[in-house]
């Protein structure tokens, strides 16, 4: 896999989460895809080959859950990182019932992102490109 064809799929959020996951996807020629809602999510992963998608819990109008669960009924295999402002139990268990590579609290620490992109790019297509 060369680098110009990973293409990580952030979903919008209320804050300045587009430009900060570019500090971690510019210098390794990573394309972030930023998808405003729902709708415009499962258009761009039916246009382009998206290896992961970033999702925020917080979102509205559907949370990172429900968008999840619609990856899901189309995309099973895709593999989703969740970031929410609460990490508890219960979150915790309807993320893992839908096979949520992880959960990640806000605000965002970048290294643990960083970290979590390089464990689920080296467990599901063998490339280091998040490797510090």
């Amino acid at each position: 896999m060369t680098l110009s064809e990973i293409n990580v799929l952030v979903g919008e959020s209320d804050w300045a989460w587009a430009e900060a996951v570019e500090c971690i996807f510019a210098p390794r020629g990573v394309n972030s895809i930023v998808a405003a809602d729902a709708a415009s999510t499962l258009d761009i992963i039916e246009r382009r080959n998206i290896h992961t998608a970033i999702v925020d819990m917080d979102s509205v109008p559907a949370s990172g859950l429900s968008i999840i669960r619609l990856i899901r009924g189309y995309y099973p295999m895709l593999p989703c990182i969740l970031l929410s402002r609460s990490v508890e139990e219960k979150l915790l268990a309807r993320a893992l019932a839908l096979d949520v590579f992880s959960v990640i609290a806000k605000p965002v620490d970048m290294v643990i992102l960083q970290d979590q992109l390089n464990r689920l790019f080296m467990k599901k297509y063998n490339s280091a490109v998040f490797n510090s």
